[in-house]
């Protein structure tokens, strides 16, 4: 029998000023549960690791970043189109607002990178990446996301790296059929409208909404990862397969001012 919070996959309005919209299109989600006394001290003051049946859960999620805008103007020409890959666990604050904790995000455009890191204190790294979308023998879709970050690793993670200690990962899945009833723990796992994040020693929930993701099955083809263990994480994403793998033609989100916890 299940156990976890019933979370709704229609987002709430935002609770503050909208402050940027963005699709979130070709969106894999891989996930592996693990011990939630891994995760307590990695999220900011004030939250906790989510859990679902007694786990946490780690999740590394590829996509393609699409017409990016600030404020409710338009889409920011080129900058606001890029593949990204981040790292991600799970998090609930005392409100009761389950968001997420990015570990780490990959984006291969640098002046996002820097913007992200000043503005709200979250690890996006640069890298070079790229997006592959084929068809296979029977019709079905099948999409190779590359990605190499251009920094090295921390020196306590470079050892799990290897590979001179620039992170790479390869990606590889082919969309199977529609989700027709999201399971609990399919949208635990994806309705998330919010992240928890630390900017000058204050925590911070940064509200976003969207709609119901429109989610299929999918099957790994290739998954060669360093994006968790350089998260600090350890080896297991490159020796465990994953406990749940989806995937979704994607979403447009919008995002609010952030809210002190």
């Amino acid at each position: 029998m299940s156990g976890g919070p019933v979370l709704d996959p229609q987002g709430p309005p935002l609770p503050t000023t909208q402050i940027m919209s963005q699709w979130w299109r070709d969106i894999t989600f891989v996930h592996w549960p693990v011990e939630p006394a891994l995760l307590a001290p990695l999220l900011p003051r004030g939250v906790r690791p989510d859990v679902f049946d007694g786990s946490a859960w780690v999740g590394l999620i590829p996509f393609r970043m699409v017409d990016a805008g600030v404020l409710r103007g338009g889409p920011v020409p080129w900058l606001g189109t890029f593949p990204e890959t981040n790292v991600r666990v799970y998090s609930v604050d005392d409100a009761g607002r389950h968001g997420v904790v990015f570990l780490s995000l990959e984006a291969s455009r640098l002046l996002v990178v820097l913007g992200a890191r000043l503005g709200f204190n979250v690890p996006y790294q640069w890298a070079s990446m790229r997006v592959r979308d084929d068809t296979d023998a029977a019709g079905a879709r099948v999409l190779t996301y590359t990605t190499r970050r251009a920094t090295r690793a921390t020196p306590g993670t470079r050892g799990q790296v290897g590979r001179a200690g620039r992170p790479r990962a390869r990606i590889s899945i082919r969309v199977g059929e529609p989700v027709a009833e999201p399971a609990p723990l399919d949208l635990f796992l994806t309705a998330r409208f919010g992240l928890h994040t630390a900017v000058a020693g204050r925590s911070l929930w940064v509200p976003n909404t969207h709609g119901p993701w429109p989610l299929r099955s999918a099957e790994v083809l290739e998954l060669d990862d360093d994006l968790v263990a350089a998260a600090g994480l350890g080896t297991f994403a490159r020796t465990t397969p994953p406990a749940s793998v989806l995937f979704s033609e994607g979403v447009r989100t919008t995002f609010g001012f952030p809210q002190r916890l």
